[in-house]
């Protein structure tokens, strides 16, 4: 393996780096339970690279049920309490520090499932337009079957069946 071709060509660098305080508002938070989505890193700032998100939810139940991505890979680092994580074979209780990489195709999902609030990172390579999907699911309920397929597919994330 080797480095990718250069995308930058200048020779005395650029001032370009960005800061966000741990204590900026989150972009978004759910009505319905309160979950947090901070949006360190969009793809569109990425130019395409990749999406950096801080997702902090309660003690309920949240999370997605196994889906896999055709055009996106997915990973997970916990930064408090314990999230239970899908790896298309087995559901895993995690802990501060652990990480799940999920590779384009990888069946996956998350619940929090603790009782407790829980915290972690999620990263999306390359870097697609993840804040419209997060922004999208608050409406998903009042969507008709067709709008929902539609948007799904709109945000590359196909669902299984009950039998995984």
């Amino acid at each position: 393996m080797t480095y990718p071709p250069a995308r930058y060509h200048g020779i005395t660098g650029e001032v370009t780096a960005t800061y966000r305080p741990n204590d900026t508002a989150p972009e978004l938070v759910y009505p319905t339970n309160g979950t947090k989505v901070s949006y360190l890193s969009s793809g569109d700032s990425t130019g395409g690279l990749f999406g950096l998100y801080r997702w902090e939810c309660g003690p309920g139940v949240t999370g997605p049920d196994p889906h896999f991505h055709r055009s996106i890979a997915e990973s997970f680092y916990i930064l408090s309490g314990s999230m239970r994580i899908y790896t298309g074979k087995e559901w895993i209780d995690t802990e501060p520090g652990d990480y799940v990489h999920v590779p384009i195709g990888g069946i996956h999902a998350f619940k929090n499932e603790s009782g407790a609030p829980a915290s972690m990172l999620l990263h999306f390579s390359p870097g697609a337009p993840r804040e419209a999907y997060f922004e999208g699911l608050v409406r998903v309920a009042q969507m008709s079957d067709e709008e929902r397929a539609e948007f799904y597919l709109k945000h590359d994330n196909v669902w299984l069946d009950e039998k995984h």
